[in-house]
C-alpha cells in the first residue's frame, strides 16, 4: 500500500522539455516511474527521448490525459507561469498535481488553493521535492536510490531533511515519503498526509518533519492527539534560529513565541509525539519504536 502514488500511477510532466523538467523526467524514468508524456504548448506533436524512453509532447494537460490515461502531473514550470499551469491541470481534473517550482508568489498559490476547493485534484507543493513510493513510483525530485519499501510513512516540509530521514532509516524503508513544501501556503498539509498514513494499513509508524514559522505543526499536533493511533516521531528544524529573523524558507518566520521550534516541540510532545533535537536523534527514536513493533 501507499498514499497518493503507486505502481499504477501514469505521470505526465508539465515543462518536460525545459532544463530542469528534462533532467528530472530522465531520473523519474530511471526510477521505474511510468512517465507517459509531457506538456508544452509550443512543442505539441513532437517527441523527446529521455532516460531511453521516447515521450510524446502534448499541447494541454487535458489532451495528454485523454491520449495516455495519465492520472498524475508533475509541474516544472517557471514561477510566473505556475498558477496558469496549475489551473489548467485542475480544470482537466488530474487526480494528483505535484508542483516542484520554487519561488511561486504566495498570492498565486493562495488563488490556486482557493480554486482547488470542491475540485477533484489533490495538489502537493509548490516548492517541494514531491512524493515517492519506493519501488513503485516517483513524482518529483527525491533520489529514488535512498531507501526501499518498508513500514514508515514520512511527511516533511523540507526537501533535504526528507532525503536525510530516508537515508537514516533506509534499513527499515518507507511506504511513501511526501515533501509538502516549505511555503506559507501549500496544497497538501501535514494533517492531510497524517490522515492518509493513518488510513494506510501498511504504514505502521509516521515521521513528521516541520520547521519554524507558522502554526502548521501545532495544528498537526492537535490532529494527532485526536485522530492518529499510530506512533509518530517528529523533528522541527530551526532550534538555533535567531528570534525575529526571517530564515531561508518563505514560511520560516518567527514572531514572539509563536512559530518557534521550542513551541512546536512542546505542542507535539503534549500530543504524545516523541521529538528529536536533530534528524539523527529523530531517526533513532523511530528506530526504537520500529524495533518494538
Amino acid at each position: 500500500m501507499s498514499i497518493y502514488l503507486n505502481k499504477d500511477s501514469k505521470i505526465i510532466v508539465q515543462g518536460m522539455t525545459g532544463g530542469m523538467g528534462a533532467k528530472h523526467t530522465t531520473l523519474m524514468v530511471e526510477s521505474g516511474a511510468d512517465i507517459v508524456g509531457g506538456v508544452n504548448a509550443r512543442k505539441a506533436g513532437t517527441t523527446v527521448e529521455l532516460g531511453g524512453k521516447e515521450l510524446p509532447v502534448f499541447g494541454t494537460v487535458e489532451e495528454a490525459m485523454k491520449e495516455t490515461g495519465a492520472n498524475v502531473s508533475v509541474a516544472f514550470v517557471p514561477p510566473a507561469f505556475t498558477k496558469d499551469a496549475c489551473i489548467e491541470a485542475i480544470d482537466a481534473e488530474i487526480p494528483l498535481l505535484v508542483v516542484i517550482t520554487e519561488g511561486v508568489p504566495v498570492l498565486d498559490t493562495a488563488e490556486v488553493v482557493q480554486y482547488l476547493d470542491g475540485k477533484s485534484t489533490r495538489m502537493i507543493g509548490p516548492n517541494c521535492p514531491g512524493i515517492i513510493t519506493p519501488g513503485e513510483s516517483l513524482a518529483g525530485i527525491t533520489p529514488h536510490t535512498i531507501a526501499g519499501t518498508g513500514p514508515v510513512g514520512l511527511v516533511s516540509k523540507s526537501g533535504t531533511l526528507t532525503y536525510q530521514m530516508m537515508f537514516e532509516l533506509k534499513d527499515f524503508g518507507f511506504t511513501t515519503a511526501i515533501g509538502i513544501g516549505g511555503d506559507p501556503i501549500v496544497g497538501t498539509t501535514h494533517i492531510d498526509a497524517l490522515e492518509a498514513f493513518e488510513n494506510d494499513p501498511d504504514t505502521k509508524a509516521i515521521v513528521m518533519i516541520g520547521e519554524i514559522g507558522g502554526d502548521a505543526e501545532e495544528r498537526a499536533a492537535a490532529y494527532i492527539k485526536d485522530h492518529v493511533t499510530k506512533p509518530v516521531v517528529g523533528y522541527v528544524a530551526g532550534f538555533t534560529a535567531p528570534e525575529g529573523k526571517t530564515m531561508g524558507h518563505a514560511g520560516a518566520i518567527v514572531s514572539g513565541s509563536s512559530g518557534t521550534a521550542q513551541a512546536k516541540k512542546e505542542a507535539l510532545e503534549a500530543a504524545g509525539v516523541k521529538v528529536g533535537k536533530t534528524p539523527s536523534e529523530t531517526a533513532a527514536l523511530m528506530r526504537a519504536i520500529l524495533n518494538e513493533l
